[in-house]
């Protein structure tokens, strides 16, 4: 029994032993390591070797391009004539308010606003915005085979998207409007046009857009806001609308820009449905340019348009109504393909 007590404390004296010289090892690393770390002497690392960056991975993308940003309306009010170019933008948010079928100044219109087709009441890139409209007015345009002034122009607008009448060119109503079209385009440099004027220019289909196939879209996309018949919804008052007729006796005739495929096809692109923008558009081109085949095809006011492209090679490719330059059929210049009336204009040419 002694010999066992004896074998045991001698196993702990040893294991104790033991104990004591590892944790004197450790501190002496710790302190090792310390004084390293003071004096900087570098500690090796094991390198880790480099990944291969291939061309695509290294590639940074691009900034987009800028597009107009509409001035500040906050800033009008610094302007000689702040009043005048403050009714003008709610002369164009509102038109009918003031214009239209129950208008508190005259009845010329169909009851839309120009901000139905100029979003933003004109300032929305892409959105058919008066950006690049002081700097290039007046010019000429080959739809009148005339020089126009920004006063012809607004006034096409009235009688042909508006289904109206023109506004007299010396009314307060018309001055107003054309101060606040100036006032927009003031930071444009005379002779340009800014990116985001206008309207998305879509690739041409490679078929005929297909009115089918655009009224599926249509319902799935359209029909909640412009509602089934395409009769748009007013607003409280029915005295202007929250969204637009697309077709019938209220909507755009059928001498306006949106009358072409092209036109209505990149108008909604880049701005429809709801929430839409050009850089993040929800529609594919095929359902953009279908569902304004869909809508192009429904009736609507009719316009005289005998005095209209007096040059006949000055045509767009896409205007619905002959006689035409070329041989290809009116069906084919309403619904396309377009390309090949494109083509045989460029060979013409040559």
């Amino acid at each position: 029994m002694n010999d066992f007590k004896h074998n045991s404390e001698e196993n702990y004296i040893e294991i104790i032993q033991r104990l004591v010289k590892c944790i004197v090892i450790l501190l002496i690393i710790i302190v090792v390591l310390i004084v390293l770390h003071i004096t900087g002497f570098p500690i090796p690392e094991k390198e880790i070797p480099k990944k291969e960056i291939s061309p695509k991975t290294e590639a940074i993308e691009k900034p987009k391009a800028d597009v107009w940003i509409a001035p500040d309306t906050s800033n009008i009010k610094t302007e000689d004539n702040a009043a005048q170019i403050i009714y003008g933008r709610e002369l164009i948010a509102n038109t009918s308010l003031y214009l239209g079928p129950q208008g508190k100044v005259a009845h010329i219109s169909n009851g839309m606003n120009c901000q139905n087709c100029h979003l933003d009441a004109g300032t929305r890139p892409f959105g058919n915005n008066y950006s690049g409209v002081a700097s290039t007015y007046p010019k000429f345009r080959e739809r009148s085979g005339t020089m126009e002034s920004i006063y012809k122009r607004v006034n096409d607008c009235f009688e042909r998207s508006l289904n109206g009448k023109a506004l007299d060119t010396l009314s307060n109503e018309m001055q107003a409007i054309v101060s606040y079209i100036k006032w927009l385009g003031k930071g444009v440099p005379k002779g340009e046009k800014p990116k985001g004027a206008g309207l998305t220019e879509l690739t041409y289909l490679d078929r005929a857009a297909d009115p089918e196939k655009g009224k599926a879209v249509y319902i799935s996309k359209c029909k909640t806001c412009h509602m089934e018949n395409g009769e748009g919804k007013f607003n409280e008052g029915r005295l202007t609308y929250q969204y637009p007729p697309l077709w019938g006796e209220h909507s755009y005739n059928d001498g306006a820009g949106l009358y072409r495929l092209s036109r209505f096809a990149g108008y909604v692109k880049s701005n429809m449905p709801q929430n839409t923008t050009y850089d993040s558009p929800q529609l594919t081109d095929e359902e953009a340019w279908d569902v304004a085949a869909f809508v192009n095809s429904q009736p609507r006011p009719k316009k005289d348009l005998s005095k209209d492209w007096p040059k006949l090679s000055g045509k767009p490719v896409d205007h619905p109504f002959g006689p035409y330059a070329d041989k290809f059929p009116e069906e084919q210049h309403k619904y396309g393909p377009f390309a090949p009336i494109a083509d045989a204009r460029k060979k013409a040419k040559k």
